[in-house]
């Protein structure tokens, strides 16, 4: 299920959509509670107060997601924790949530935007781009599969499509749409 999908079943009531995204992303949420000083039984209580935020923001009339769903639930999952924390007073500042917990979640936030305006480009960006970043191909390599003269004008388009994307990404984001 899509998490367009998730967020149409929601709001028409459908709570097998909640159930579907509990079990998705159930082992997620709750490792991150469990390596920053919680345990299960707190994980899973976090976690479901988690998915009521979710239902109810999902219900609102001006929910926009900017983003994954899991993303969305799991900064939501790191606030309430941080708030758990803070409450017992246990919590002595943003060390307590691990900082590659919080790198890998915005690592993979930030390559679903770079993914999405990447195929939001014309043709030859795409391939190029994808062919170097994603395929990690060499300018040689690029410039005979796609037919252009040599590695320089594969440069010379990678350089240009590259700074398309950064305006289209800078358009379209702001630099909090990555930060809680």
């Amino acid at each position: 299920m899509s998490d367009d999908e998730v967020i149409e079943r929601i709001k028409k009531g459908d709570e097998r959509a909640l159930d579907f995204l509990y079990k998705k992303n159930y082992k997620m949420m709750t490792n991150m509670i469990i390596k920053n000083n919680g345990t299960e039984e707190e994980a899973k209580d976090v976690y479901q107060d988690a998915l009521i935020v979710v239902w109810q923001k999902v219900m609102s009339p001006e929910f926009v997601l900017s983003s994954k769903l899991s993303t969305y639930l799991y900064s939501i999952c790191q606030n309430l924790w941080r708030k758990e924390l803070e409450r017992k007073g246990r919590h002595t500042g943003e060390d307590e949530i691990k900082s590659t917990v919080i790198n890998d979640t915005d690592k993979r936030e930030r390559i679903e935007v770079v993914n999405q305006c990447i195929n939001n480009m014309g043709e030859t960006c795409r391939l190029l781009l994808s062919y170097y970043y994603f395929d990690e191909m060499s300018m040689a390599e690029i410039a005979v599969k796609m037919g252009f003269s040599n590695s320089d004008t594969a440069k010379t388009k990678k350089y240009k499509c590259k700074q398309e994307l950064d305006k289209m990404i800078r358009t379209l984001y702001k630099a909090s749409d990555f930060m809680d």
